[in-house]
Parts: structure tokens; C-alpha cells; sequence
């Protein structure tokens, strides 16, 4: 997959193409839904179909001073996209400059003179423009006029299912709360950290319990605790799946006053620091405490690697997720 960033030339297999827009934070299955539609409509046009996309997000160019919990920050997000098929990713700079462009300047200037897109697929809910006067009606005018065109995909919920449409505030929510499975379901694969290894304290090497310590966008929100994971080095697809503990939190028992991404590996041996890993959150085990003491919380982390090897088996058994695209292609280690 290309990824084009900024304003810098778009190599000419990209222009007269298929195209989705869109912040597409998550790719939850709402987004698959248009991606697909995006896919389909290549097919049918004989072109191929890529993602134009923001950074930083807009909200943060709005409200910088309330960071942005970021479902898939734009390194995983290029993963996933390139997963499902896409052929490009447009990365447009959200800033002043593009947040002053009309809704008609902007699909003249970036859709139609830069890209030159053959038709154009955004969600029912995707405004663009000063002021965001831009509406789903209105790319479906401007496209007339300008030559390109538009598909407009309605909201998208489970089938027969009374609840709300797939959401990135949603599955935001549903991850500040635990709800791991929840979330899951609505993104069609287990939420994932990319990240590099960092040293840390070296403390778990005293106790243990080695662990491998990953820094977290700012803004990311998890609920704090303990959790099962599956780990990944990025780097290698189809490579061994690591399984194990991992803990978001500020380390009550120590008092460090700091947020941490801590994953032990269990059974695993090694040294993985400047390493990409993929991180796989599949199931909350329990809220973060504090203990009175060193031997309590050993006690409590061999307990809590007991419980991650038990839940990751019945995962292996029956992975409720598998069944979507992502789902699938997660487990088979092709993200």
C-alpha cells in the first residue's frame, strides 16, 4: 500500500481512482462496511480504491488541550487498511490551512486537482469544510459538477440488533469501562497497541516478573488492570504468537505517579527492547489495586497468569470475532 502524507505528489496509479474519506479511527465494522463499498465499486469501475484520510485527528486541532484517546493512531491504522486491500492512504495535514478551505475548495483543490477521483464513498455522518458545512448532500452536488462519483453509506448496526450504530466514541467508552469483549464486537477484531519496547525500571526483574514496557499514545484511555493479550513482534507476519499478562496503570503499590504498558510474556525468554509489537487486548481480568506488600502482589500476579492462559485457551477454542474480516485475519497473524 502507498501512503501518500502531506501535501507531496500522489504517484499517478492513485489518481482517477476509487476512494474512501473519512477519520476512520477504529476501522470498526462501520468503516468496513464503507471500505467494502469502496472495494466494490473499483471492481465495477476497473480502478483501484484507496482511504483519504486526517492527522492529527481534528479534534485535536479543535480541542488541543484535551488529548484525544486514538482507537488506531495513524501507524496501526495503515496496517489495517492495508489488511482489508487498500491500494493508497492520502494522509491530509489537519491544520489551520485546511480547516479555513470552503467545503467546495476542498473537494476542488484536494479530490479533484490533486487526486482526481473517479467516485468518492463517505459515511452518512461525514462533514468537511470551514465550519464543517460540508454535508454528505452536498459532495453528492459538487461531485455532479466536478465529475466524480459519490456513494453515501446510512449507518451500520448488527443485523436485527436495537442497539446503536458502530461507533469510535462508543467502542472509546466501552474500553474506559473494561468492556474488552464489547468493544471487540464492534470493532470486528480484538483492539490492538502498536508500539516499540522501551526500557524501563527494571522493578518486574526483581520480583519475577520481567516485563516489557511500551509507550501508549497521549490520550490513551483503558480501563487500568490486568488483562490478557496476545502478543505479536510487527515486524514479522505470520509470526509466534506470545501470550500473555499485560497491565495499564500507574502502579499504585510503587507510587510512580506515571501511566504504564506493562506485558509479561509468559514462558517467553529474550530481549525484545527497540522491537514493534503488536499488543492484543482479548479480555479484562481484573481492576488495578494497590497491595501492602511485595509478596501479596506476586502471589496475585501468578494468579493473574494462571487466569490470562486460561481465557486465552477457550479464545483459541472459539474466537467469537474470527467471523469478520479483521477478526480473521488477526488470528491467522496477517495484520
Amino acid at each position: 500500500m502507498q501512503i501518500i502524507t502531506g501535501l507531496s505528489p500522489v504517484h499517478p496509479d492513485c489518481k482517477g481512482a476509487v476512494a474512501a474519506i473519512g477519520n476512520f479511527d477504529g476501522v470498526h465494522r462501520g468503516h468496513q462496511t464503507l471500505l467494502a463499498q469502496a472495494k466494490e465499486q473499483a471492481l465495477r469501475l476497473g480502478r483501484p480504491w484507496g482511504v483519504i484520510t486526517f492527522e492529527p485527528h481534528p479534534r485535536s486541532f479543535f480541542q488541543p488541550t484535551q488529548p484525544v484517546f486514538r482507537l488506531t493512531p495513524e501507524p496501526l491504522k495503515a496496517r489495517l487498511l492495508a489488511a482489508l486491500g487498500a491500494s493508497f492512504l492520502v494522509v491530509l495535514p489537519f491544520g489551520e490551512a485546511l480547516a479555513e478551505l470552503s467545503a467546495e475548495d476542498f473537494v476542488s483543490s484536494h479530490l479533484v486537482e490533486r487526486l482526481g477521483v473517479a467516485h468518492l464513498v463517505m459515511g452518512y455522518d461525514f462533514h468537511f469544510g470551514k465550519g464543517r458545512k460540508g454535508s454528505p448532500d452536498t459532495m453528492a452536488r459538487l461531485g455532479g459538477q466536478m465529475g466524480f462519483g459519490v456513494s453515501i453509506v446510512d449507518q451500520v448496526t448488527d443485523e436485527g440488533s436495537p442497539h446503536a450504530p458502530f461507533s469510535s466514541s462508543s467502542i472509546r467508552e466501552a474500553l474506559r469501562h473494561g468492556r474488552v469483549a464489547a468493544a471487540a464486537r464492534e470493532l470486528g477484531y480484538h483492539w490492538t497497541v502498536l508500539g516499540t519496547v522501551v526500557k524501563g525500571d527494571q522493578r518486574g526483574r526483581t520480583i519475577g516478573f520481567p516485563t516489557l514496557n511500551i509507550v501508549l499514545d497521549k490520550g490513551a484511555d483503558p480501563f487500568r488492570g490486568i488483562y490478557a493479550v496476545r502478543v505479536r513482534d510487527a515486524a514479522m507476519k505470520s509470526a509466534a504468537v506470545w501470550t500473555g499478562a499485560g497491565y495499564f496503570g500507574d502502579r499504585p503499590t510503587f507510587d510512580t505517579g506515571r501511566t504504564f504498558l506493562e506485558v509479561y510474556l509468559i514462558g517467553f525468554e529474550g530481549n525484545l527492547y527497540g522491537r514493534a509489537l503488536l499488543v492484543e487486548f482479548i479480555d479484562l481480568i481484573r481492576p488495578d489495586k494497590r497491595f501492602s506488600s511485595i509478596d501479596e502482589l506476586v502471589s496475585q500476579m501468578n494468579a493473574d497468569c494462571e487466569e490470562a492462559l486460561g481465557r486465552l485457551r477457550r479464545l483459541a477454542e472459539d474466537d467469537p470475532v474470527a467471523a469478520f474480516p479483521l477478526g480473521r485475519l488477526q488470528a491467522e497473524g496477517q495484520i
